[in-house]
């Protein structure tokens, strides 16, 4: 993955002005989101019938808290290779680079679940959770420390 900066200078990343009303909205959309997600996990655990939905979910919810600190930060994304750009977001924000490549493994994954038709096993699955319970509170602490 790239740095940042060479995002930056693709105009894949762009400079736009700080939306703080729309990174709240992610913040309290992936709020729900997670909390739900656990539920749904406590409830019904993961197996191969929810591996795939789970994953999708966990990746939706990190990538809304890497917009919303993007957005805090007066970051945009568009076209192709935003998602990408995104994650390498991640650097910025101290995460490792095992994280940053885990991540964007799980965005690989995503894409193949959502555009090839891929199943993934439960044993990814919880993989992925795994990483989500930990990233989560991360981002989101830092996504919160813009707006104070």
């Amino acid at each position: 993955m790239k740095p940042f900066e060479d995002y930056l200078n693709e105009r894949i990343i762009i400079k736009c002005t700080i939306n703080i009303s729309k990174a709240k909205y992610f913040i309290e959309e992936t709020d729900k989101s997670y909390r739900g997600l656990l539920k749904r996990i406590d409830v019904m655990g993961i197996d191969e019938d929810n591996a795939n939905s789970i994953i999708k979910d966990c990746y939706d919810i990190l990538m809304e808290l890497i917009r919303a600190k993007l957005l805090l930060n007066g970051y945009c994304s568009a076209g192709q290779y935003a998602h990408e750009a995104e994650i390498s977001f991640l650097r910025k924000c101290n995460f490792t680079e095992n994280e940053i490549i885990f991540m964007n493994e799980i965005r690989y994954s995503r894409n193949s679940i959502t555009y090839y038709g891929k199943l993934l096993s439960k044993e990814y699955t919880g993989k992925v959770v795994v990483f989500t319970k930990a990233s989560y509170p991360k981002l989101r602490k830092l996504v919160l420390e813009n707006l104070s």
